[in-house]
């Protein structure tokens, strides 16, 4: 089995778990608990495809840093291939702080080297030991954004199917240059608030139909709600999975890592949606997007229930 190339961001998250609320200004706010733990969605979607077993390489940008250190360290040991990473004396590790409260959480990031892993990086030669290719945090890729359209045509071309999480806009801006790139892929995975903010639709059918392009599947995660999709013009949807949750942080990727993993063994849609939303209800058993990622053994497990 050929692998997953996943070219995308590098960060460290810095997770306070278990605040009351949200901090105000002038004000101090206590944590139950706090974990240093491998971020970025990028990261966290690698991590979680090969925890499932699923051969893993990863692209991406980082700084000769402890950060830098730490990440490299961490995709290596989830047995992940990072020979294409050259960790940068010129750049710094970007750096999330992950804010969870007991309904969701809220993420300030320092994005350092994140902004500047460029398209063209991603050569033949990676792309030729690959059967699929995964981009993360569009909007964050400052550098990688302008030629993402040609880097996904260029892996469609030589045989790989791709995909796409968006991420969130920082900026609020959303730009609709993503709708061309939409062109070039197979799946898009965004959650309800990124869709609805990138199409301008509040109802999530008309959203889902915005982008309805014949060619590419949107799967939208909804959290609690679980995920929707379009399947001949109606809307499929998905649960999420009841389980003792502690930290939502990462779990739209380890969605995705649970989708991509039944998805590349050609599952039906739904199939690959309860395979998605069990993935990701399983990783919020822990603090951080990584602590308590699913094994397949476990996912099947759940899937054997009704959610």
């Amino acid at each position: 089995m050929k692998q997953v190339l996943v070219a995308g961001e590098i960060n460290v998250d810095l997770v306070f778990k278990g605040l009351s609320g949200a901090p105000e200004p002038g004000q101090e706010v206590l944590a139950d608990d706090f974990l240093i733990t491998p971020g970025s969605s990028s990261m966290i979607c690698a991590m979680g495809l090969a925890r499932l077993g699923n051969r893993v390489a990863f692209h991406g940008k980082l700084g000769c840093d402890a950060w830098g250190n730490y990440c490299l360290d961490a995709l290596h040991s989830a047995g992940i291939d990072v020979r294409s990473l050259n960790p940068d004396a010129a750049l710094r590790t970007g750096v999330t702080v992950s804010l969870s409260t007991p309904r969701d959480r809220a993420l300030v990031t320092y994005a350092g080297a994140i902004a500047s892993l460029q398209a063209d990086e991603i050569n033949t030669s990676m792309l030729a030991q690959a059967n699929h290719l995964h981009v993360s945090s569009y909007y964050l890729q400052k550098a990688l954004r302008p030629g993402c359209q040609a880097l996904l045509a260029r892996a469609r071309a030589a045989g790989l199917s791709t995909s796409l999480d968006p991420g969130f806009d920082p900026d609020r801006l959303w730009g609709s240059d993503l709708i061309d790139v939409l062109c070039e892929l197979d799946l898009f995975l965004p959650n309800e608030e990124e869709l609805k903010a990138i199409t301008g639709h509040a109802d999530l059918l008309d959203a889902l139909i915005a982008l309805d392009n014949g060619c590419t599947q949107t799967i939208v995660k909804r959290g609690r709600l679980g995920c929707a999709t379009l399947l001949d013009g109606r809307l499929l949807e998905v649960p999420a999975w009841v389980v003792d949750a502690v930290d939502s942080t990462g779990a739209g990727d380890s969605f995705d890592a649970g989708f991509l993993h039944a998805w590349l063994r050609d599952r039906s849609l739904l199939e690959c949606m309860r395979w998605g939303s069990a993935c990701g209800s399983l990783s919020t058993r822990g603090i951080g997007g990584t602590t308590r990622q699913a094994t397949a053994e476990e996912a099947q497990a759940l899937l054997v229930g009704s959610p």
